[in-house]
């Protein structure tokens, strides 16, 4: 039998050729919001690994907003113009569409990056004034940061439609709103972080109605054939925090703005979290939500191997499956995937004589055998 995981899916104007997706992973390692040679490598060796997607690391919609001084951004030309640089690289020799994760982390920014202990920066080394839907900390500890009035959000949301219109000339191919891990559309949703008692708390339609109206904004500036999705956070597990039961009305408000697709994580919003980590462990929110909005979903979490992978797409769980540290552990996963299905999984030519097809084939000097290669790539 063919593997559904190795099938194509099309989100509007995007044809993935199978379900496997490079999931959002910060790498801390820009300058000023600017990506560098870094990213080139990273991002370059997902472009060439058979990939249906991949997605650039959480990007900072304005500099306030990125979790640490080394997160990417795009506010500016000068990180529009680091940005192309990477995108061009990665298309160029690449095989893999890329799309981009819009994000700003609120009063979870101004940390410092995790090998230097991941805390939150001081005066003597750059912290800046975070907001939040309240001035309530992540944690003790924590800066306080400043409630949002009128002016700073409409600050925010201007700042994810022009982050927007930069991602649309930089040509990614899909766009995706951060909504979870405790970052700022999640602080909106989550009423342990929301504690307004204006039209964007309280009740559950007012905690969804700022992030329902930066991806209204986004939308539309965002032509037609090009997919946005949203991840969000499917619980807080904490209790009286966040839930199912609220991820799904909001992925239905979701669905009637044309939302495309539902990336399902979970937790980030609060220390107290207590999180039942295991194989697959938030697969079964993508499937309750897939089920009851009837959209697209992406499953994430724990998913490293294929015949799992093979096991939650087939099985109506997710339409998708995202990888993260799978990934980082292994860029050839997609690869591997396939020959452990019987599939096939794009290759560029100058490393498909690495492929088992063409085991014993000559190298230097030598062509090689062209069925041999077209077997390699996938073709008949």
């Amino acid at each position: 039998m063919s593997s559904v995981l190795f099938t194509p899916i099309n989100l509007r104007g995007l044809e993935m050729p199978n379900r496997i997706v490079v999931a959002p992973m910060c790498q801390y390692s820009a300058h000023d919001g600017n990506a560098n040679d870094w990213h080139l490598m990273h991002l370059g060796q997902f472009a060439v690994g058979g990939n249906g997607l991949l997605f650039v690391e959480a990007t900072g919609t304005e500099p306030e907003g990125r979790i640490t001084p080394g997160c990417v951004g795009l506010w500016s030309d000068e990180n529009e113009a680091a940005l192309k640089r990477v995108l061009d690289f990665a298309t160029s020799y690449g095989n893999t569409p890329v799309g981009i994760q819009l994000a700003h982390a609120g009063r979870k920014a101004s940390v410092d990056v995790p090998w230097n202990g991941g805390k939150p920066l001081d005066q003597s080394n750059g912290a800046w004034q975070t907001v939040g839907p309240s001035a309530e900390p992540y944690a003790d500890g924590w800066h306080v940061p400043e409630a949002m009035t009128d002016e700073t959000l409409e600050r925010v949301r201007t700042s994810f439609v022009e982050a927007a219109k930069r991602s649309v000339r930089l040509g990614f191919k899909c766009i995706e709103i951060h909504n979870a891990h405790g970052y700022l559309m999640h602080q909106f949703l989550s009423p342990i972080s929301n504690r307004r008692n204006d039209a964007y708390g309280g009740s559950l339609e007012g905690r969804m109605k700022f992030p329902l109206e930066v991806f209204d904004a986004v939308r539309a500036v965002v032509p037609d054939d090009i997919p946005m999705g949203v991840r969000i956070s499917a619980t807080d597990w904490v209790e009286g925090g966040w839930d199912l039961t609220g991820s799904i009305a909001y992925a239905k408000e979701l669905k009637k703005r044309d939302c495309d697709f539902i990336d399902v994580s979970s937790g980030g919003n609060s220390p107290h979290q207590q999180i039942p980590v295991g194989p697959g462990y938030q697969t079964h929110f993508a499937a309750d939500i897939r089920r009851e909005t009837g959209l697209a979903t992406m499953a994430v979490g724990k998913i490293t191997d294929p015949i799992q992978a093979e096991h939650i797409v087939k099985t109506g769980q997710a339409d998708m499956v995202a990888l993260a540290r799978g990934m980082l552990y292994d860029p050839r996963w997609a690869w591997h995937a396939a020959e452990t299905l019987r599939a096939h999984a794009a290759f560029p030519p100058q490393y498909q004589r690495s492929h088992p097809a063409m085991a014993g084939e000559p190298v230097p000097g030598n062509p090689p055998n062209p069925e041999n290669v077209k077997k390699a790539a996938g073709e008949k």
